[in-house]
């Protein structure tokens, strides 16, 4: 037994000593059926809230509304939740009250899915299943609890959970599940942007990206979410580079490629492209001028639609602006190239373009060069210390100006390709290239 799973056990045994019942609940049972290690532990028992606390001085009143109390440890906290059956759900999200029950099966049936509603007692180390949840592990779907519309209507942010979860266990829709979810996609509009990105987030790197976008398609989600990755549908590309299809496919076939990357690489994929259907003309061939500039554009009004931070969007706005360098990258100056791998996040920009290969064309010659390039540079050779800076600039009597910036560039461009190894070097190069004007 692992040290997090020790310490929700000994939680629950200190519940049950005092008299209460106390089960683990949710996606910890679930994984644990499953043959996973879960993440954290979550704790379901008929003790209020005061004897909670009571019982653990220590806990985090977070919750306690919804009669929730967070238990801190080391090893991981615990979340102890108070049986309860919800009232009705006006905002999408919120029961109108909360009222607390005594029996485990009254709490499990306001869950939204049979696989997240089962139960696990710690100390006899048996399942208690009333809703079917084992069953429907074993078959492998994601089902509703009860009537998949209400639950939908209850908090319309379920439609994309549903999506994740069969995406990320391989599972399927029960049939009135993804009815419903077709039926009522319109709805996630209301759900705030904050939620619908941490959902988005998770299809993209939690190791099915490829299949949770399908199904977002099936289900309707995808217009409602993302209208933009939705109108790269059938739009078709040049066949001499991309033999593998329309726009929809090759990124499909990226997100594919993906594994547990970071949630701005799996952006980056999810939208370098997304500046090609507006983009796109035939004129002799098949063309999406300007769709890199289009697409920046593009990618930082989505993000922050999606509510990112400012870092996270500067660096998915960057991947799509940058992601066609690596087709010159051969011929490049040298500084150029040194430029290039050194930019913030630059091992994403590679991974990007790597996938953009082998989703495309297949040739990963430019890649190769760029990875040894950054492999095998010293790092004092990538970013080397300036051998003439500002101050330089101003003892020889250069007029500050915007000038500067040009100059010690251009000094750093040829310390980079070689030119100079040293400050001599650097001031005579400076004297030759920019003379100062004699009065």
């Amino acid at each position: 037994m692992d040290a997090k799973r020790e310490a929700a056990v000994k939680i629950a045994k200190r519940v049950r000593e005092a008299g209460f019942q106390a089960f683990f609940v949710g996606g910890c049972v679930r994984d644990l059926v499953m043959g996973r290690e879960p993440s954290d532990y979550d704790v379901a028992t008929n003790a209020p809230p005061p004897e909670v606390l009571r019982l653990f001085p220590d806990g985090l009143t977070v919750g306690m509304q919804f009669g929730v109390v967070v238990v801190p440890r080391p090893e991981g906290n615990v979340e102890i939740a108070t049986f309860r059956s919800d009232g009705r759900y006006l905002d999408g999200r919120h029961p109108t009250e909360v009222v607390y029950a005594e029996r485990p099966e009254e709490d499990v049936r306001r869950r939204d899915f049979t696989i997240n509603g089962l139960l696990y007692d710690p100390i006899q180390e048996k399942v208690l299943d009333y809703v079917g949840g084992q069953a429907d592990l074993r078959a492998r779907r994601v089902r509703t609890i009860g009537d998949p519309r209400l639950r939908f209507s209850e908090d319309r942010l379920r439609m994309l959970r549903a999506v994740r979860f069969a995406a990320r266990f391989e599972f399927v829709l029960e049939a009135q599940t993804a009815a419903a979810i077709r039926e009522l996609s319109s709805g996630i509009s209301d759900v705030s942007p904050e939620r619908v990105r941490g959902e988005i987030v998770r299809i993209l790197t939690e190791g099915q990206a490829r299949r949770g976008f399908e199904l977002l398609d099936e289900t309707g989600l995808l217009k409602e979410v993302l209208p933009e990755v939705k109108a790269m549908q059938g739009v078709e590309q040049p066949p001499e580079f991309h033999p593998e299809g329309d726009v929809w496919t090759h990124t499909l076939m990226m997100l594919e490629g993906l594994k547990r990357p970071t949630p701005t690489l799996a952006l980056g994929v999810l939208l370098h492209d997304v500046g090609k259907p507006p983009t796109f003309t035939v004129r002799e061939r098949i063309r999406f001028d300007q769709h890199v500039e289009v697409g920046a554009k593009m990618a930082e009004e989505i993000c922050r639609r999606l509510r990112l931070s400012s870092r996270e969007t500067e660096q998915v706005v960057e991947l799509v602006r940058h992601h066609l360098r690596f087709k010159d990258f051969p011929k490049m100056r040298r500084a150029t190239q040194l430029r290039f791998i050194r930019m913030d996040g630059f091992d994403e920009h590679l991974e990007l373009h790597r996938l953009d290969c082998l989703s495309s064309h297949g040739n990963l010659a430019n890649y190769e060069m760029a990875r040894r390039l950054l492999e095998e540079t010293p790092k004092d050779q990538v970013r080397p210390p300036r051998l003439v800076t500002g101050n330089d600039l101003i003892e020889r009597g250069y007029i500050p100006g915007p000038q500067y910036r040009l100059i010690l560039q251009s000094l750093e461009d040829a310390q980079l390709d070689g030119k100079v190894q040293t400050r001599e070097d650097a001031l005579r190069l400076l004297a030759e290239q920019f003379p100062l004007r004699q009065p």
